[in-house]
């Protein structure tokens, strides 16, 4: 999140900025927690796996999955801003329709792959569960039916619901490009809008065979839209967030309140301590629908990242963070790359030995791969562009 760290009046906006080399300019901390946020999604999704207790959905209402789509939109608005103040809102929106098509290619094949995956070992092993448990026991009844909801997006296994919230978000970004160009803060107004809409409503996209989206498109929007507003002053020194001084305690105490709560689930004695009235006004605290507490939990963490985490910040250069930052510049394919190695972890420590030591080994040599991945990555892209200058040049 491209934001200053200035000393201002407490009235006066705080900037967003990152390296003051312009819009192109990169802003290292969204690799990193994309990065991180794709570590903690590829964790989050091994059951019975001590070291997802290292994610923060532990330790609050929100999880990487937000850090991930707010940073998307923010990456969004940077890549596709800059492509129309190049060439034209035309030529932008037929780079984001390009994406979407990348995007729904990479989910269809993930899609197969996935399944097919999933259907041997369960059969291999004799252990319908993995099919149960990754939802694709229909396939085997109905494959041409479930195939073909499966290219409609209205099918989706367990844990393969972020691509599709991804690829409805970048395709109906043009209308979030445009209003951002005309007026940044309407269509934060038209964004929230929709989003109460929706939660008093209940609209929803329909999944098959009679369920909704697990990530309800119309409320997680929002998040989008919120990260495009901020991405929209990348690089440009332009004021956007106020200062207030005392916004940075209010946040601190609101993920303090958060973390309590989210103790009393790991430890039901001290639930009782939560009064009645606070139990019914905040439960349930739904994913789906991206539920306030949620929202603000993240927020206030987005904050106070801003607040204390500059975008020089010396850890952003060390070989340690390294690999993380280059999944995070590779999130497609590492994000794909995550959904398979999570099965493989979960089938290792179901099938063969699901103690500690495994649970750490599956969980580093996921971590280690997906990292691998993205070191081919961009040494290929790196080669590739050497080439073209070769190429050029000649």
């Amino acid at each position: 999140m491209q934001m200053s760290l200035m000393r201002a009046s407490p009235t006066r906006p705080l900037p967003l900025r990152g390296v003051s080399a312009g819009p192109t300019a990169r802003e290292l901390r969204l690799d990193f927690f994309r990065g991180l946020a794709l570590i903690f999604i590829f964790l989050d999704h091994i059951p019975s796996n001590q070291l997802n207790w290292l994610t923060i959905r532990n330790f609050g209402f929100s999880d990487a999955t937000e850090i991930f789509i707010f940073i998307s939109g923010y990456a969004a608005m940077v890549a596709y801003g800059g492509a129309m103040r190049r060439s034209g809102f035309v030529v932008a929106c037929m780079r984001i329709l390009r994406r979407c098509w990348q995007i729904y290619a990479a989910h269809i094949f993930l899609f197969m792959i996935f399944t097919a995956q999933i259907a041997y070992v369960a059969a291999t092993f004799h252990n319908p569960m993995f099919a149960e448990e990754m939802n694709i026991t229909r396939i085997f009844a109905e494959p041409h039916i479930v195939l073909t909801q499966a290219l409609l997006l209205r099918f989706m296994p367990t844990n393969m619901d972020v691509l599709p919230l991804y690829i409805v978000l970048l395709a109906a970004f043009p209308a979030v490009l445009f209003g951002m160009k005309k007026n940044r803060g309407l269509t934060l107004v038209v964004s929230f809008a929709l989003y109460l809409a929706a939660r008093q409503f209940g609209w929803n996209l329909g999944a098959y065979p009679d369920r909704q989206w697990f990530f309800n498109p119309f409320t997680w929007q929002l998040l989008f839209v919120i990260g495009a507003a901020c991405g929209r002053s990348h690089g440009t020194g332009e004021r956007f967030l106020p200062e207030w001084c005392w916004l940075s305690p209010l946040a601190a105490a609101y993920l303090l309140f958060a973390f309590l709560i989210v103790l009393t689930w790991h430890l039901p004695e001290l639930g009782r301590h939560v009064p009645d009235f606070l139990t019914r006004a905040i439960y349930p605290i739904d994913k789906t629908g991206l539920h306030p507490l949620r929202l603000v939990h993240f927020l206030a963490l987005a904050w106070l990242t801003v607040r204390f985490v500059p975008g020089d910040a010396p850890f952003l250069s060390w070989r340690l963070v390294r690999p993380v930052m280059l999944c995070g510049r590779q999130s497609l394919h590492v994000f794909c790359a995550g959904i398979f190695l999570a099965f493989v972890a979960h089938f290792v420590l179901q099938e063969v030995d699901g103690h500690l030591p495994m649970q750490i080994l599956v969980s580093l040599g996921g971590i280690a791969l997906m990292t691998a991945l993205a070191y081919l990555l961009t040494w290929y892209k790196t080669a590739e562009q050497e080439r073209g200058k070769t190429v050029a040049a000649g």
